[in-house]
């Protein structure tokens, strides 16, 4: 499973990530500080760091660089220093890519798969899901239905991660609106009745009498492949 080292000392911040990186099937560590995060980082080595640069203690980039002693790991930096000498000095430390706050869930986690690919090892094949037509490529973020590729939404991925990561388990409507909408819209139930029939309407043989992401009423959704 890969892991990844959450650097952030706002908690927020740290459980929004957390309940989303987890949610697409990543192991999530979290530090605090930037001493925190060097002494996690030489216990558990990551295969990915997100870094905020404004740490209570180092400043972050003496973290990337104390970090980058240490290894090769990639180091995506999160922060709200949008002045562009800040990006240079964090890139010229040995950052890999630089988000600044507030940023969209969506950036991120397309940004770190981009660092994930370019870094896996040689021959590493993405992992694929089938049901009835469709194919779900979670490596390359691709869907096709019948070989043809079908366009989603961001939000609409997002949603089919969660269920291709978790076939046959029942999850609750409100875990699902945290994991994919982010903590403050556990109740937005509207939100997830529209993306669920869109994504009936592209993936389901009938949409109307859906097999694959079905309704249990008062319970949530279950993934059947």
């Amino acid at each position: 499973m890969t892991r990844i080292l959450v650097v952030d000392d706002e908690p927020q911040i740290v459980r929004a990530l957390s309940i989303n990186l987890r949610a697409r099937g990543y192991e999530v560590t979290t530090a605090g500080d930037g001493l925190e995060a060097i002494e996690v980082a030489a216990i558990a080595p990551p295969d990915v760091v997100v870094l905020d640069l404004g740490l209570p203690d180092l400043d972050g980039v003496d973290v990337i660089a104390r970090l980058r002693a240490q290894s090769a790991v990639p180091i995506l930096v999160l922060s709200g220093r949008s002045d562009s000498a800040d990006k240079v000095e964090a890139l010229d430390a040995g950052a890999d890519d630089y988000v600044t706050k507030p940023f969209g869930m969506d950036e991120l986690l397309a940004r770190l798969r981009v660092m994930l690919r370019r870094n896996a090892p040689a021959g590493t094949e993405a992992t694929t899901v089938g049901f009835g037509r469709v194919v779900v490529d979670l490596g390359a973020t691709r869907v096709t239905v019948g070989g043809a590729e079908v366009r989603l939404t961001p939000t609409e991925w997002h949603l089919l991660e969660v269920f291709v990561r978790n076939p046959g388990r029942l999850i609750s409507q409100r875990q699902l609106l945290s994991e994919v909408w982010g903590p403050g819209y556990e109740n937005a139930h509207g939100n997830l009745r529209l993306y669920m029939a869109q994504l009936r309407r592209k993936l389901e043989p009938e949409p109307a009498r859906p097999v694959h992401f079905r309704n249990e009423p008062g319970m949530g959704y279950r993934f059947e492949p």
